[in-house]
């Protein structure tokens, strides 16, 4: 079976984030070419007020705040998550872009293209939506993503990756997830072996 696409499932909070950069480290020191984003926590006094996505090259942009540190949103449509509001057009403005390089491989080798995270707030970009299905339908790279544990009502993207037969899914916890760091390893490695 082709696990061409694979990655991390979890609630937040556990790690998926750590793991996916310390699978981007391994990754990179190994040789490979790595690309994409991580979503990251950004706290402020010991306190979590938001998120923003990070590219793996470093470049940074808002994801989410908290309403009162995000400010007015100057007419836009406000989409929230809980107490966050989300900066659809920062997390567009950077990550929609890479999307668009994916397949532009050096030398014809495959790579790792990183979406952490398939999530609720990352959803209500339709131009995401787009991007991440054409990635996953092309072959021309291995993605190492994430996503969510369901809770409530299923988000329709997340239900059909987790179902893709080409999907790998590991259930990530804080008891496991140093652990499955090496199976997630594995699996990538032996999909960036496979022929395209």
């Amino acid at each position: 079976m082709d696990y061409g696409k694979m990655g991390p499932r979890a609630q937040r909070g556990v790690g998926k984030t750590t793991l996916v950069q310390k699978a981007c480290e391994a990754l990179v020191s190994s040789g490979a070419g790595v690309e994409g984003f991580y979503t990251e926590e950004v706290r402020e006094g010991g306190r979590r007020v938001g998120f923003d996505v990070v590219t793996v090259t470093g470049e940074r942009g808002h994801l989410s705040r908290i309403r009162d540190v995000a400010g007015a949103s100057h007419g836009r449509r406000e989409y929230t998550v809980g107490q966050y509001v989300v900066d659809l057009p920062s997390f567009e403005n950077l990550a929609l872009p890479l999307f668009r390089n994916v397949g532009l491989a050096d030398g014809g080798s495959r790579k790792v293209f990183v979406i952490d995270e398939i999530g609720k707030m990352e959803l209500f970009s339709q131009s995401f939506i787009r991007a991440v299905r054409q990635t996953l339908d092309s072959s021309s790279c291995t993605i190492l993503g994430t996503i969510p544990i369901p809770k409530g009502k299923p988000l329709d993207l997340v239900e059909e990756v987790r179902s893709r037969r080409d999907v790998k899914v590991f259930a990530v916890s804080k008891e496991n997830r140093n652990a499955v760091l090496q199976d997630i390893l594995a699996t990538v490695r032996e999909c960036l072996k496979q022929t395209t």
